[in-house]
């Protein structure tokens, strides 16, 4: 008799939690502690190791994944305990490599030594909960991921350089969403306001609306963009960011910036368990 979607579903994130390696020695655990399968919510009978293989071959995964985003958006709603510094909705986007042994994991090859994967994430800043992550070879580039988000209306997007792209981020402007991007390599472009150098107010550097120059720029991005130069005293560093957003203080935008280190923290525990 095979499990139900729920039983399923509770011996796969078992056999997760305890590390097991293979069906076979998730079947070998269960059945020994077998008199404790209903009150772990497996069923009244062993795990059969043929049967589970059957039911992961056959049955569509995609209800397993609704059912994580719908906890998602629980977690969400109990993970906030205070009001967000800003009003809306604000994700962070970004991606990591995680280098694999090529011995074992021939099939994520990503250079002639080495084997890979790279992992895509959008976090929910006011919460700091993943609303979304994807696993891809690791030879998958930043900006060919946009393509994998579905963007909000009217919810802000913040990204890094490497998803500096025009087009792309033309398309995000057309959906009604918003995005705060790092500048990468200087483009060329001219000021329609805001050209004035301020003072240096909230670390503001300058609050300008340009226009891109050039025949494949204005072309990629054909409207008006706000750029910001944001000086970072802590760091000692000055940043460049693009956005569609006119709304929000240039100190905001700079703010949600400073949140996307969110999404490395989370990079940076996924590593943990992934070599612990």
């Amino acid at each position: 008799m095979s499990p139900s979607y729920w039983s399923h579903l509770l011996v796969i994130m078992f056999g997760q939690l305890i590390g097991c390696r293979s069906l076979r020695e998730l079947t070998d655990i269960t059945s020994a502690h077998w008199k404790r399968s209903f009150h772990l919510g497996f069923g009244k009978t062993p795990i059969n190791r043929s049967i589970l293989s059957k039911v992961n071959n056959l049955r569509d995964p995609e209800i397993f994944e609704q059912f994580a985003f719908h906890i998602v958006s629980i977690a969400q709603s109990k993970r906030i305990t205070k009001g967000f510094e800003l009003h809306g909705r604000f994700y962070a986007i970004d991606s990591t490599t995680i280098d694999l042994c090529m011995s074992v994991y021939k099939w994520a090859k990503f250079r002639s030594t080495k084997s890979g994967i790279k992992i895509h994430t959008q976090i929910d800043i006011a919460t700091e909960i993943p609303v979304f992550y994807r696993i891809s070879n690791a030879n998958i580039h930043d900006i060919n991921s946009i393509e994998w988000f579905d963007f909000e209306s009217q919810a802000s997007y913040v990204m890094d350089h490497s998803y500096f792209d025009l087009s792309r981020l033309f398309t995000i402007a057309k959906t009604g969403a918003f995005f705060i991007i790092r500048e990468k390599s200087h483009p060329e472009y001219e000021i329609i306001d805001g050209d004035d150098l301020l003072e240096g107010i909230d670390d503001v550097l300058r609050d300008q609306t340009v226009q891109f120059k050039g025949r494949r720029n204005t072309s990629n991005y054909p409207i008006p963009i706000r750029r910001i130069v944001f000086y970072a005293s802590d760091l000692g560093r000055t940043f460049t960011y693009y956005t569609n957003n006119f709304y929000l203080l240039a100190k905001e935008i700079a703010l949600l910036y400073r949140y996307r280190w969110q999404v490395e923290l989370f990079f940076f525990e996924k590593y943990i368990v992934m070599q612990s």
